[in-house]
Formats: C-alpha cells, structure tokens, sequence
C-alpha cells in the first residue's frame, strides 16, 4: 500500500549504527587531542591555587604522554573476551574519564 504505512525496502533494513570494529587514525589523533586538552585544563586550574578533591584526583590521572597506547584506545570491559574494549566503543567516551583501568589488563 501507499502512504505513511507502506512497507520499508529491503535494501533499507539491516544495521543502522555501523562502527568500525578498530579505531582509524584520524579518531586516534583526536582521542589524543582531547586528552591533551583535558591536561592543559588540569595544569591551568591547578596553577590558580585553588584545590578542590576533584582536582586532587585530576592531578593524580595519568597525562596523555605518559599513557600506554593501550590505556589511549581501550578500556576495561568485563564482557569483552580480552577484558578489552575500544574506547570508541563506549558511549559517550569523548566526555568520560577513562585514564584509569583495573591493575594487570
């Protein structure tokens, strides 16, 4: 039938979120861009004196040169199979901190 109730084409269906199953370069670049960033507001807030106990805890976080590349790109996930995940995997990862993982993965 026509009309707002009409059946979807076949070519219409299937996955409609595709994310890459590894991070490109470009996405690598701008992960590292950002975390740099974040550090440039940590050294800024942290040069006006004022200490807070998130900024405590700020100043403790690994910076971005001192990171593996693998604490940059992935984050612990107790259901992945490495226990592994890519960052860009995570919702929302461009807004969480995610420096710190478990000990030992």
């Amino acid at each position: 039938m026509f009309g707002a109730f009409r059946a979807s084409p076949v070519c219409g269906g299937g996955l409609v979120w595709k994310s890459p199953w590894r991070m490109s370069r470009t996405r690598k670049a701008n992960q590292r861009k950002r975390l740099k960033a974040v550090d440039e507001v940590i050294r800024v807030v942290a040069s006006t004196g004022l200490m807070t106990r998130s900024l405590e805890q700020a100043l403790q976080l690994p910076k971005e040169h001192e990171m593996d590349p693998k604490d940059k790109y992935t984050t612990f996930s107790r259901s992945a199979p490495g226990y592994r995940k890519s960052v860009h995997k995570v919702p929302k990862f461009t807004r969480l901190t995610l420096r710190e993982n478990p000990k030992g993965f």
